[in-house]
């Protein structure tokens, strides 16, 4: 099975646990400006970003995007 990755789901995340795109960013020692376009889908987070925001949110990494099955690679499931 091959994968891609699809939406951040970082606005749904950080509507459910109550904190702003600025509240986030001061927890992650980044501008508010950076956050908003991981939400905003303009940035894909980098792995080593996308572990820290795991962290502060309490959510596992593959929690952050959509993940997208898109088939089947070399003949295998």
């Amino acid at each position: 099975m091959t994968v891609k990755v699809g939406r951040c789901l970082l606005r749904d995340i950080l509507k459910d646990q109550g904190i702003s795109i600025q509240q986030l960013a001061n927890r992650l020692g980044v501008s508010r400006q950076q956050v908003s376009k991981y939400v905003n889908d303009k940035k894909k987070m980098s792995f080593e970003t996308a572990l820290n925001v795991a962290a502060v949110l309490n959510v596992s990494v593959l929690e952050l995007y959509e993940i997208i099955e898109v088939g089947i690679k070399n003949g295998r499931q």
